[in-house]
């Protein structure tokens, strides 16, 4: 009985600990909610499990032990023990068989414990009544005490529930008394003490196994609780971790988790060599959206561009950042350019239809874009992920440098911007108002009878503390930042204000970016200066610079046409220092084409000379225009009068002055 007693416990002990283990198991709890009902039937459910594998191997013990005591009927009862010995092994496969059988069918764990329970009281009665009938009464009357393990089987054993294993042990006791009674005789002394010692066991063990389910009942309440606060510090700990990755405004994953994100895929690329795009995603003029419709509004903005983004890029198995400010970043898998400029293309055109209001943007434009640049990993990219980083915010610089609202691949051989330009951002931003930049004339000469006949408009500007800022360093910059969309039409404005509406000259010429020829609208602010200052289109002039990069997009190419319906004059600046030239002579009609300066200067030597008249060969056979610059000396005067060129400009002819001191045609 102790054996048994000490087996027990050990198997209690067992469940027990396997019951506190699931507690404490992580899950992955797919509901967003989690109560301690739901937490205490996933126990039940598991701990259901534990009692079916438990109650088989109890079930297959038992059945050995039992098989095993056909020993002792061998030596104690041998003259029926034939007849128990049978008995043993027909019920002990009886119950193998009935078990596995349910077992096999999935039949419910209770099902199980009343087969081992019928197996334990079909066993005692089956081996009972065989044995009584034994001649050697006195070996019989001492073999019945082992009568007992099938009750304490019931009841300390098996895991049954309470009320099964006091059933059990209660038929198993009563088989006893009326086989003491009735079909064993026996002194009234054997029956007290037998009797006694049945129904002191019938009580113990009963009392032990209702302790032992209640402390079951209890280990599983706690499991239960153990879970259910498992799962409160998972979700707790989950919230605070995915709080830390995710934007407070927008919702979105902030810097931090695309770090994360950014590590994953270049460790698979330096690994494994899988490519992957990065896209830095700036709201142009943003800061001009804030000062006009306030910072909530602003927050608004942001928010309603990440959301379509994110449905935008996720769709694309990218993912999404605010990388700060109205900055985004997005990091996508991509094996082709084709695929990222895509699906840039598509997160540009997704923001442009929302068609959120800017009215106070400098180029005309009236509603909220964004300028893309990409960047995609390369053989040469280096050995840090903030590389591509870098190399995306490289070609934002250059999309905003070409207008904004457009997309920008990473190209080693464009400009990088300049770390001193920084200062003069602002300074341009606010120029215009703090009067800090201005307008000089230099008189452009016909040859044939030296009369001024137009000037050109040159940009000059000043710091606070009037030290003077070349046009090589702020006009580039001006370019990069936009600020040269609105100090371009204060040029064109001011030009026919000075020149045109005070007739000083016939015609002024103002120089064009690239970058206000792609704008949106320019044509027409054009149109609105020269309705407001009444003066002819055919007066005006604009020089477009052909040593800038300016591709043959469809928008630009509108645009000058649009001018020309004006009546604009549009002339080919800085012709031949290029490499877009004779493209450019091909696809627009110029009135005036200049030459570089630099060619009138080789002109020392035969060489230069016959370039220079190659080129002049080359324009006047266009039907356009000569207008040579950079004339310094009356031999480089008297050497294009020569070459009968139609216009001249130089220091030699005419130094730029303000428009008060330019002299009236």
């Amino acid at each position: 009985m102790a054996y048994f007693s000490t087996y027990f416990r050990w198997m209690s002990a067992r469940c027990f600990c396997m019951i506190a283990a699931y507690a404490n198991v992580p899950r992955d709890e797919s509901t967003a909610s989690f109560s301690f009902a739901e937490a205490l039937n996933s126990l039940k459910t598991e701990n259901d499990a534990v009692r079916r594998r438990s109650s088989r191997h109890g079930l297959w013990i038992a059945v050995a032990v039992y098989v095993a005591f056909a020993l002792p009927d061998r030596w104690l009862i041998p003259d029926v023990a034939p007849v128990t010995i049978a008995a043993r092994f027909v019920i002990a496969t009886i119950a193998l068989l009935a078990f596995e059988i349910l077992r096999l069918a999935k039949a419910k764990t209770v099902w199980l414990d009343i087969t081992c329970a019928s197996a334990l009281l079909v066993g005692y009665v089956g081996w009972l009544y065989p044995a009584i009938a034994t001649r050697d009464v006195t070996a019989m009357s001492y073999y019945m005490i082992f009568g007992a393990i099938f009750m304490m089987g019931a009841n300390l054993f098996f895991s049954f529930p309470f009320r099964l294993s006091v059933i059990t042990s209660g038929l198993v006791l009563c088989a006893f008394f009326i086989t003491i009674e009735v079909l064993f005789p026996s002194s009234q002394a054997y029956k007290f003490a037998f009797g006694l010692f049945y129904i002191s066991c019938f009580v113990f063990t009963s009392f032990v196994n209702w302790r032992l389910n209640v402390e079951r009942r209890n280990v599983l309440l706690n499991a239960a609780e153990a879970r259910h606060q498992h799962w409160e510090a998972s979700e707790r700990g989950r919230s605070l971790l995915e709080l830390s990755h995710t934007d407070y405004l927008t919702g979105i994953g902030n810097r931090r988790a695309l770090d994360r994100r950014l590590d994953e895929y270049w460790a698979a690329w330096k690994d494994e060599r899988r490519d992957f795009s990065v896209f830095l995603i700036d709201v142009d003029f943003f800061k001009c959206f804030n000062d006009r419709y306030g910072h909530q509004e602003g927050d608004r903005c942001l928010t309603v561009i990440a959301n379509a983004l994110k449905a935008v890029v996720e769709s694309s198995d990218g993912m999404i950042g605010r990388y700060g400010g109205e900055e985004f970043i997005v990091v996508m898998p991509a094996a082709l350019p084709r695929v990222a400029m895509t699906l840039a293309e598509k997160i540009r055109m997704e923001v442009e239809s929302l068609a959120i209001a800017h009215d106070e943007r400098p180029d005309d434009m009236s509603i909220v874009t964004v300028s893309i640049g990409v960047a995609l990993t390369r053989e040469k990219v280096g050995e840090k992920v903030e590389r591509i980083v870098r190399e995306a915010d490289l070609a934002l610089y250059n999309a905003k440098a070409s207008g904004r609202n457009c997309i920008r691949s990473f190209d080693p051989l464009l400009p990088r911007p300049d770390d001193h330009a920084g200062k003069l951002v602002p300074l341009l931003a606010a120029a215009i108002d703090r009067k800090l930049v201005s307008l000089v004339y230099q008189p452009i000469f016909d040859v044939t009878n030296g009369k001024a006949r137009a000037v050109e408009a040159l940009m000059r500007l000043r710091m606070p503390d009037g030290t003077a800022v070349s046009p090589k360093t702020f006009i580039p910059i001006a370019e990069r930042s936009g600020a040269i969309l609105e100090l371009g039409r204060w040029a064109i404005e001011t030009a026919c204000r000075d020149i045109l509406m005070t007739d000083r000259m016939a015609t002024v010429s103002v120089n064009v970016s690239p970058i206000q020829l792609r704008s949106t609208g320019f044509a027409a602010s054009v149109a609105d200066i020269l309705a407001r200052c009444g003066v002819c289109g055919s007066r005006l002039a604009l020089e477009v610079t052909e040593g800038l990069d300016m591709d043959m997009q469809s928008e630009v190419l509108k645009c000058i046409a649009d001018l020309r319906a004006l009546g604009v004059e549009i002339w080919l600046d800085d012709f031949g220092c290029g490499f877009a030239g004779l493209s450019w002579l091909r696809a627009i009609e110029f009135q005036t084409v200049k030459v570089d300066r630099t060619f009138l200067h080789d002109c020392s030597n035969p060489r230069g000379l016959m370039m220079l008249q190659d080129m002049i060969a080359l324009i006047r056979n266009r039907g356009n225009t000569i207008l040579v610059e950079g004339v310094e000396t009356a031999a480089q005067f008297s050497l294009l009068k020569d070459l009968r060129i139609d216009r001249v400009q130089g220091f030699h002819m005419g130094m730029p002055v303000s428009a008060e001191l330019l002299s009236a045609a």
